[in-house]
């Protein structure tokens, strides 16, 4: 069964998408029929199926996660205990905890059975720039 790794550079927190790099490995490999697995290989980030149409909805989505989870430094997250890598490090990992690393797409005639406005992405949580790795998998 196919499998390869893509990489994404982030340039800190954010939605990079990636769904032409999935969809180029499906016609690479002529599978008409299948299911796409996308794994990412790292705790602080996730993976998504978002719109990929108004990029309004991409910052939306971004600014409502820093909302709803802000650096180890705010106020109210003063009962944070895992400080060592910086403020973005713990609220990365329950950014990732509430999101998805693993997600499956069927395939159907050897393209990916996406809605019209749907893309893949990399919902990346730190703050830094970093080399993300994605396994993409298909099988029967």
């Amino acid at each position: 069964m196919p499998q390869t790794r893509i990489s994404i550079a982030t340039r800190g927190q954010g939605l990079y998408e990636f769904t032409a790099q999935a969809a180029a490995f499906v016609r690479e490999n002529h599978v008409e029929e299948g299911l796409l697995t996308v794994f990412v290989r790292h705790t602080s980030c996730s993976i998504l199926i978002q719109e990929n149409a108004d990029p309004d909805v991409r910052r939306d989505l971004a600014a409502f996660f820093r909302r709803l989870v802000p650096p180890s430094d705010d106020p109210s997250m003063r009962w944070i205990v895992h400080t060592l890598e910086g403020p973005d490090d713990m609220p990365a990992h329950i950014k990732a905890a509430l999101n998805q690393v693993s997600i499956g797409i069927p395939v159907a005639d050897g393209r990916l059975v996406l809605g019209t406005w749907q893309g893949l992405y990399l919902f990346e949580h730190r703050d830094r720039p970093h080399d993300r790795e994605i396994v993409l998998h298909l099988g029967p």
